[in-house]
């Protein structure tokens, strides 16, 4: 059962922008691991977060830090949660969340499905 969805478009050299501006938010935004990563894959990073608070229907008890996105050998992102933002994931009675995400010219998206796949008993 679908538990929510959730859709970000960034604008990546706004994004960059706002980065240069304002250095801390790299620290407030990312886990260590991404934090090397180029700035268009960071706003696809940035856009997968907030597509992901969209399917939760809301932030409470998420933290930006607490959610980092992985790459499997494929290519293929998947979320890596931690903290209070898994326990709230769990609360919501998800099991599984589906991301894609891109970034071509000056955009970058996400796409957040958030389900419950139900386990025969």
């Amino acid at each position: 059962m679908i538990i929510g969805t959730g859709i970000d478009l960034v604008d990546i050299p706004r994004f960059e922008n706002t980065m240069s501006r304002t250095p801390r938010l790299m620290e407030r935004l990312f886990a260590p691991t991404e934090r090397e990563l180029r700035l268009p894959s960071l706003a696809a990073r940035y856009a997968a977060k907030e597509a992901l608070i969209k399917a939760l229907g809301g932030s409470d008890g998420v933290h930006w830090t607490e959610i980092e996105i992985g790459s499997e050998e494929s290519g293929k992102p998947y979320f890596r949660l931690a903290g209070s933002t898994a326990a709230a994931v769990e609360e919501r009675g998800i099991t599984h969340l589906h991301l894609t995400m891109s970034h071509d010219a000056d955009l970058a998206t996400a796409f957040v499905i958030a389900e419950r796949i139900e386990q025969d008993a």
